[in-house]
């Protein structure tokens, strides 16, 4: 793939505490998303698979090397100015959406421009533009608890794209929910990635994995191996359970 690479890591370390209390959540990480690419990462629980989006998306910086958001080397910025990089070129959807529930499906999706200072009118179009992108505009004005699962993780995919973001990270994005409206989640985040998006999806089942262009393994904070999805759901939930 030769579109630029929206995400890079490079040596990064991860440590919490010190002395005996200290723990390798990453160890020595090296990865790259591209434009277009739709990465899965698995692995056990415990593996390192949310400290790695936590810091590939600036909600946390590494103990030792570099991440690179876009040209941005994250760990070089202070809080404010990672706080208004994650605006500018992260989304996140989580397994519980952190959707607010007092919006509509229209203003969760414009909260992330309205906050990096974007006047109403123009966060009110480019959230429509993204909800008509997941084809939900029609239920623009209705509150999360008036949708379905599979709607309102479709809101939550279009408030992590929305505007100029170009890298969005899922974590377990299909976990609560059932395989058919998990794998509309999924086709949609395919979408957004083949439209130009780059992609980094945690997952622990490999048929979801099939939908990413590349599947890393993690284990004991360590990248253990890296394979292409043609091998098939099967095959990969071997590689997993081996990693």
């Amino acid at each position: 793939m030769n579109a630029p690479a929206m995400l890079r890591m490079h040596g990064v370390t991860r440590t919490h505490g010190e002395g005996p209390t200290r723990v390798e959540a990453l160890c020595g990480i090296d990865l790259e998303v591209r434009m277009g690419e739709l990465v899965a990462v698995m692995g056990p629980s415990g593996s390192g698979k949310s400290t790695l989006l936590n810091l590939a998306g600036g909600l946390d910086t590494p103990s030792s090397g570099t991440v690179t958001l876009g040209r941005d080397d994250v760990g070089a910025l202070d809080a404010t100015s990672r706080a208004r990089l994650r605006r500018r070129h992260a989304g996140y959807v989580f397994q519980d959406l952190n959707l607010v529930p007092a919006l509509t499906a229209l203003e969760n999706v414009m909260l992330p421009l309205e906050l990096d200072g974007q006047p109403t009118r123009r966060a009110r179009a480019e959230g429509t533009a993204a909800l008509a992108a997941v084809e939900l505009d029609h239920l623009a004005d209705r509150f999360p608890h008036e949708m379905s699962g599979g709607q309102t993780q479709r809101v939550a995919i279009a408030r992590a794209l929305v505007g100029p973001r170009r890298l969005v990270l899922a974590d377990e994005p299909t976990g609560a929910l059932d395989s058919v409206t998990g794998d509309a989640v999924l086709h949609v985040l395919r979408q957004r990635v083949d439209a130009g998006a780059a992609g980094l999806l945690v997952t622990h089942d490999a048929r979801h994995a099939a939908w990413a262009d590349r599947i890393v393994f993690l284990r004991d904070g360590r990248l253990v191996d890296s394979t292409g999805t043609a091998a098939g759901p099967d095959s990969l939930l071997d590689r997993a359970v081996r990693a």
